[in-house]
């Protein structure tokens, strides 16, 4: 679902308190995505930000996109984790994770091993 579809479903999500945990997540073909728990409903999603084509390229390297729809932010909800402090415990260790090639498969691997996946972008 695109990302106004994915608050539109459950008004507790446009609402609520959201925790990141991080928002330069790479799967192993150069995918980029985000990672957010949503305080009120316990779910974890990841964010895929489909890019069109660069419209320009700023003086570090990155794309420069000015007008992104709202279809090319794809969200998926990857687990239901009850609280902060669960979420954290899991995913202990994102930060150093998140810099490493394909980093997304381990956020998979981690919600598998712990019995909360309900959806796995990237692995």
């Amino acid at each position: 679902m695109d990302i106004e579809q994915f608050y539109s479903a459950d008004e507790r999500r446009r609402q609520s308190a959201e925790v990141e945990f991080g928002t330069n997540w790479f799967d192993a073909a150069g995918n980029r995505y985000e990672l957010s728990w949503v305080e009120d409903t316990g779910e974890l999603y990841a964010m895929l930000e489909r890019v069109p084509e660069a419209e320009s390229w700023t003086p570090f390297g990155d794309i420069e996109v000015e007008h992104m729809a709202t279809s090319d932010v794809v969200v998926t909800v990857v687990a239901r984790i009850g609280t902060r402090d669960e979420v954290e415990r899991i995913l202990e260790g994102w930060e150093t994770e998140m810099s490493v090639p394909d980093g997304i498969s381990w956020v998979a691997a981690r919600l598998r091993e712990h019995g909360v996946a309900t959806g796995s972008p990237g692995a």
